[in-house]
């Protein structure tokens, strides 16, 4: 690869932001080539940088799963958490969830190991697409719909307008553009609706196709997709300047 800032090849390997990088810098908890790095500092394809102790891989090789998360998974890469996301799936290569899907909910997740990805998909500004399938503990009205649909108060903000659709008296289907905590079950509780299963069946342009925890690679076609729908995608911390 040509040179580039130290700072971003962190952020894109998927360690952490180009903030946090820099901070990490800053703590001298990064070395290139056994020195402490400096900020500002550039590499290229032959250099070694540990980060926080641990060797960066140098392979440029990426990775992009599909995984049906059952309900009791936790989005999470730390192991020390029982029921990890990584533990299970298990995969050969360091690869980490673009989101989260909260451990009571079921569905689709995806993995990679490509920071730069990751990092634009979650921009709750580029309005990518997540299709849900919720089940709720009584009849499904037309003001639920109607209000559900045109934005809800919760967590000190309003909701993003979504589409929702009623499938049957206790079931609807919600696409949303923004992806706060548990952001389904939460405005669901402010009509006093409690939900009873959440599964989420597509993220962007990918359906969700595969059993119960079970995990496939990303077909070329979905790829390069992806790669369009985010061609003019802003990243956390360009947005954040």
């Amino acid at each position: 690869m040509n040179e580039i800032r130290l700072n971003k090849y962190i952020s894109d390997k998927g360690l952490c932001s180009r903030r946090e990088a820099d901070t990490a810098i800053s703590n001298g908890l990064v070395l290139v080539n056994e020195k402490i790095a400096s900020l500002g500092d550039k590499i290229s394809s032959s250099d070694k940088v540990i980060f926080k102790g641990k060797a960066i891989e140098t392979t440029n090789d990426k990775v992009y799963l599909a995984f049906n998360k059952p309900i009791g998974i936790t989005c999470t890469t730390e192991h020390k958490i029982a029921g990890n996301i990584i533990d299970y799936i298990n995969y050969p290569k360091r690869i980490f969830p673009i989101g989260r899907l909260d451990k009571p909910s079921e569905g689709l997740i995806l993995l990679t190991n490509d920071g730069d990805i990751v990092n634009k998909i979650l921009r709750a500004g580029n309005n990518h697409e997540k299709e849900y399938l919720v089940w709720v503990n009584k009849k499904i009205n037309n003001e639920f719909i109607s209000s559900m649909k045109n934005g809800v108060s919760i967590l000190g903000t309003c909701t993003k307008p979504c589409k929702i659709y009623r499938e049957n008296d206790t079931l609807f289907r919600i696409i949303l553009t923004e992806g706060l905590n548990r952001q389904i079950r939460k405005m669901c509780a402010v009509f006093d609706y409690k939900v009873i299963k959440l599964k989420r069946i597509r993220i962007m342009n990918i359906p969700l196709d595969l059993k119960t925890g079970k995990w496939r690679y990303l077909t070329p076609s979905e790829i390069n997709e992806i790669n369009h729908l985010i061609g003019s995608s802003i990243k956390t911390e360009e947005a954040s300047r």
